[in-house]
């Protein structure tokens, strides 16, 4: 793969390799990059990632997926080796692969997972979209343009010797269609809905720098825990 690295600094000083991966990056290869990477932070022998890619049309199968879900399996389906059910991935969907050592970030997953929501959230925010959290209900809530409560982005972690695989995912302007074939996340009762579908016109750069912008900030709120678990939405 040809990456176009930048560096960020973290709290300690390490540096943090930021990628953002041109094309379509078919899955089983992302995935096995993704914890090739892993494997190398936990042995020291790589720098910790945050990878910026995009996926072809595909589903993944998390842990918990019901086969039910799976409504028209009209693209190819992964086993995620995460927690949670049917995803959906594709053009125009930014997937954001989190490699970080939590042993130098804070040892809760919870946590984590929770930063990593308000990292998305506040991106978000930089485009006039107010995004939140539900309690109950798994990933990145929003309204529509009609009011009603529709899901915009995932977040799903794996922790694997305390080293981050997976992330998050977020609608730009995918083909909204596409979702059609799974049940979301098992959630059949609220839409998915993307940037696009808000009116918003905002480009895969321009949300990939209010990503960096807020970088910092979702970094050094993460602080060290004595308790920990996997944990995955």
């Amino acid at each position: 793969m040809t990456l176009r690295p930048d560096k960020c600094m973290n709290d300690s000083n390490n540096d943090i390799e930021w990628s953002v991966e041109p094309g379509l990056i078919p899955y089983d290869r992302a995935l096995a990059d993704m914890e090739a990477r892993a494997a190398a932070i936990h042995a020291g022998t790589a720098p910790e990632r945050i990878w910026l890619i995009e996926h072809p049309p595909l589903y993944t199968a998390g842990t918990s997926a019901n086969e039910a879900d799976l409504i028209d399996p009209r693209f190819p389906v992964y086993n995620a080796g995460r927690g949670g059910k049917y995803t959906y991935h594709g053009p125009g969907q930014r997937v954001g692969y989190l490699n970080l050592d939590l042993t130098r970030h804070g040892r809760d997953i919870r946590h984590f997972v929770q930063e990593v929501e308000g990292w998305v959230i506040r991106s978000l925010a930089d485009f006039g979209v107010q995004a939140r959290t539900a309690e109950g209900r798994i990933g990145i809530w929003t309204d529509t343009l009609d009011g009603r409560e529709a899901k915009i982005g995932a977040i799903g972690v794996r922790v694997r010797h305390w080293v981050t695989l997976h992330g998050f995912s977020v609608n730009i302007a995918p083909d909204m269609t596409h979702f059609a074939g799974i049940v979301p996340c098992g959630i059949s009762e609220f839409p998915v809905t993307s940037l696009a579908e808000l009116g918003k016109s905002v480009s895969m750069t321009e949300f990939d720098d209010a990503l960096h912008r807020h970088f910092p900030q979702f970094i050094a709120a993460l602080q060290p825990s004595l308790d920990s678990k996997d944990s995955s939405a």
